[in-house]
């Protein structure tokens, strides 16, 4: 039995198809969207412009953004160390982890399908150690938990003491955005008083544990360092001229971030571009697009690249080890 296999019996088939026809309506709008807002912003840019902050830009800068990267996708492999403790397989050790997080998720971000590559890349890793279909669905079901809680929360940061990051973005005032970031954080709040002492959601066949109280504030806490982290990259890369806060940096980020993961699109392209740049570019927006050329290269482009060749090369090993035993 494979993980799409486990995926499917879980869920009604027509509520499924319901699911998926209504997330593909909004990934179309939210792209449709996204390209014309993107096309109006980029035709007064100015090419020459932006490759000269990109050359005039400090290396100093650009080697502090590339660490934040790798911060970030360090504490990534965290997801993958909690959703195993939190299933009781605590003898996989970090390594795997590392491998199954770091393999999946540039991956899956940069092909556009996340539902569907990131558990099948963590099934061809833990598998080989021993872990069922269904024990993969349970730590994509957990990482997946990790990733939201970190968002909203993140997200409920940025925008309770920047409410007026994204108004351009969302079209709502500062106040109802203070209000909405208020809202998510009790939300957030809420879920770790409901999950402080362990228990389980699912079905009786299928039985998905949930972390306990601490552990999920434990998921926040990282979930919050992974986003701050890249978030932080993006920020040093933007040059001191358009004078942008790191909380509006943020919470722009995130938004940009969640739209782009539900527009489907390879690594949110064009829709995680048009939310950053139509949400700070007040002013000049060389800058912005140079910043953005440069965090894509670096959290995106080579860590899907790198993720790509190191999962063919643990794929070629394995399948060279496979034929010496037979």
């Amino acid at each position: 039995m494979n993980a799409s296999k486990v995926i499917a019996s879980t869920k009604s088939p027509r509520n499924g198809l319901k699911l998926k026809g209504l997330g593909v309506v909004v990934g179309l709008v939210i792209t449709a969207t996204a390209i014309f807002a993107l096309t109006h912003t980029l035709k007064s840019i100015d090419t020459n412009e932006v490759f000269a902050v990109i050359r005039h830009t400090n290396m100093s800068l650009i080697v502090l953004a590339a660490a934040l990267v790798i911060v970030s996708y360090v504490s990534l492999t965290f997801y993958d160390v909690l959703a195993l403790r939190t299933i009781g397989r605590t003898e996989i050790p970090y390594r795997i982890a590392a491998l199954a997080s770091f393999t999946s998720y540039p991956i899956a971000h940069g092909v556009g399908a996340v539902s569907l590559i990131s558990p099948m890349i963590r099934y061809r890793v833990y598998s080989f150690h021993g872990l069922g279909a269904f024990d993969v669905v349970n730590i994509c079901f957990l990482t997946g938990l990790t990733y939201w809680l970190g968002n909203l929360t993140a997200l409920g940061i940025g925008l309770f003491f920047a409410p007026d990051a994204i108004s351009l973005v969302d079209f709502l005032s500062p106040k109802v955005n203070q209000w909405l970031a208020a809202a998510l954080l009790l939300g957030v709040t809420g879920f770790l008083v409901w999950c402080w002492f362990p228990r389980n959601i699912g079905t009786r066949r299928w039985p998905v544990r949930l972390p306990s109280g601490p552990l999920v504030l434990l998921q926040i806490l990282i979930g919050v360092f992974d986003l701050g982290a890249a978030a932080l990259a993006m920020y040093v890369l933007i040059p001191a001229g358009p004078n942008i806060g790191i909380f509006p940096i943020m919470a722009v980020f995130i938004a940009a971030t969640l739209l782009g993961f539900a527009s489907h699109t390879p690594a949110g392209i064009g829709v995680f571009d048009a939310t950053f740049l139509v949400g700070l570019g007040n002013g000049d927006k060389e800058p912005l697009v140079a910043a953005l050329l440069m965090f894509r290269l670096m959290y995106h482009f080579l860590p899907f690249i790198f993720a790509l060749g190191v999962f063919g090369l643990v794929e070629g090993w394995r399948g060279l080890r496979r034929r010496r035993l037979k």
